[in-house]
């Protein structure tokens, strides 16, 4: 028969034992709380405020007007005012700028004319949920920029269609396909959650089963060690990213602009990183259990924060600051400028530098971790 006596003990007993287990216990109530605040707070589908560059060779009010009308949609913010070409394009192909606004040298003289003319807006268009409500909005710009300006002798140009025309030409993504930006993205999410994953599994498989204390038994070093367990998972990781490209080419027609002989060298950076991150994962975890809720803990705001899911700069400041310290978000920064807008060493040299950065960071945690286990 059913005895409460009984329930209640192992009711006490499955208490204690989540007690005892402070780190399922943290997770349990860490990862909710986590959700609740980035999808709250952080994640913004309609992204404001967004860097623009202005290449105006005109010196009219007219071109003033207008760009104080595109900041005033709350949409575009003016962070440079390229001189040539070349710079406004150096600025889209490194991320600094997100849409470049050209203005010809004759544009308020062409205007008083009546002549219409064109304003070229320029969209780094990688990632087109970051744009589409920005682009939808300059419509309603270049109606009503110019609506106090053309008054008096001009006001027979009110009635009219607007006074000139508008532009706009996608970068990197002219149709908007949201598979190349997803599909290359996927490549730096697969590596994150598998490499982290295995390492940390590995080692700590190795201490469940008593398989350690052996390895601990001979004259290897910890650095020994740890690239001996690191090496392997590095090949496995490219033949990840192998199959990913191949695919993303054959069935999703991603365009493969720039070196994959950059991205491979690049990539040790980035796989070598999320090891290390393992690598430690593995020196706190007593179970295997324990290590994939590490690691869950840990892929859970690099997906949502990195830039992958949701437009990184409609994120609040904080949440910025800490996307900039997950590898992921520089890997996708480099992984979609190369395959996309064809950059090279210079445009990527920051991204890499940034995760050169936390792979050390990492690397040292690990090794110190490392060696407080062996004591």
């Amino acid at each position: 028969m059913f005895s409460w006596r009984r329930f209640v003990a192992i009711l006490v007993k499955e208490f204690v034992q989540a007690r005892r287990d402070r780190l399922t216990f943290a997770m349990m109530v860490g990862i909710p709380i986590m959700q609740l605040v980035l999808f709250g707070y952080a994640i913004n589908m309609d992204p404001k405020a967004l860097p623009a560059a202005v290449r105006s060779a005109d010196t009219g009010p007219y071109g003033r007007s207008i760009v104080r009308a595109l900041e005033a949609s709350g949409y575009f913010r003016v962070v440079a005012r390229p001189d040539t070409e070349a710079e406004a394009d150096r600025l889209l192909a490194e991320g600094r700028v997100q849409f470049v606004i050209n203005l010809p040298a004759d544009f308020s003289r062409r205007i008083e004319r009546g002549e219409r003319p064109p304003m070229l807006v320029e969209a780094d268009a990688t990632d087109p949920s970051a744009t589409g409500n920005a682009l939808a909005s300059l419509e309603a710009v270049r109606q009503s920029a110019l609506a106090r300006d053309l008054g008096g002798p001009l006001a027979h140009l009110q009635p009219g269609p607007p006074a000139f025309e508008l532009r706009v030409h996608r970068r990197y993504n002219p149709e908007g396909v949201t598979q190349h930006n997803i599909v290359p993205g996927l490549m730096g999410v697969v590596l994150t959650m598998t490499m982290i994953m295995m390492t940390a599994i590995a080692m700590t498989r190795e201490r469940e089963r008593g398989t350690l204390e052996n390895l601990l038994a001979t004259p290897v070093r910890p650095f020994e060690v740890m690239a001996g367990k690191i090496v392997p998972y590095v090949l496995i990781g490219y033949v990840q990213v192998a199959v990913i490209l191949v695919v993303a080419r054959l069935l999703f027609d991603v365009p493969m602009v720039g070196s994959l002989a950059l991205l491979s060298a690049v990539l040790v950076l980035f796989i070598a990183a999320n090891l290390a991150v393992g690598f430690t994962f593995s020196t706190l975890a007593r179970s295997q259990m324990q290590a994939m809720q590490m690691t869950f803990f840990f892929f859970l705001p690099s997906m949502l924060l990195s830039g992958f899911m949701f437009p990184f700069r409609g994120m609040p400041g904080w949440a910025q600051a800490i996307g900039e310290v997950l590898p992921l978000t520089h890997f996708l920064r480099i992984v979609r400028g190369i395959l996309l807008k064809g950059n090279g060493w210079a445009e990527v040299a920051p991204e890499a530098g940034a995760l050169a950065l936390f792979l050390v960071a990492a690397g040292a945690v690990a090794m110190r971790r490392y060696r407080e286990t062996l004591d």
